[in-house]
């Protein structure tokens, strides 16, 4: 018996979006063109999000290193860090779930 074809085109996995839908779910687009408007769009956004942190980070240990930061201060920066990680954490899921994962080298004797 013969083994039908592989196919010849896989269709990537939705990609995890950098902004929450208007209710606070995840987004995603499926779509096999990373060229396409929406695709840029999310990768300036992941990328604006990352610098807005590496900012967020140095104004936040300025404050953090010092010890008469009056507490609205601290408290401030302490928001906007959490803001940062959780955009962070969503940049980390959305290309994790992108990686290819490696062919383990075994041919399926099925």
């Amino acid at each position: 018996m013969e083994r039908p074809a592989a196919p010849t085109h896989v269709t990537p996995p939705p990609r995890l979006l950098p902004w929450p839908s208007p209710e606070g779910n995840p987004c995603f687009l499926v779509t096999d063109d990373n060229g396409s408007y929406l695709s840029r769009l999310a990768d300036e956004l992941e990328a604006l999000q990352l610098a807005t942190g590496t900012d967020v980070l140095g104004h936040a240990r300025k404050v953090l290193d010092d010890p008469a930061s009056p507490y609205a201060e601290v408290r401030f920066a302490g928001l906007r860090l959490a803001e940062c990680l959780t955009d962070a954490l969503r940049v980390a899921e959305s290309r994790g779930m992108r990686v290819p994962v490696p062919d383990s080298g075994y041919a399926d004797e099925g």
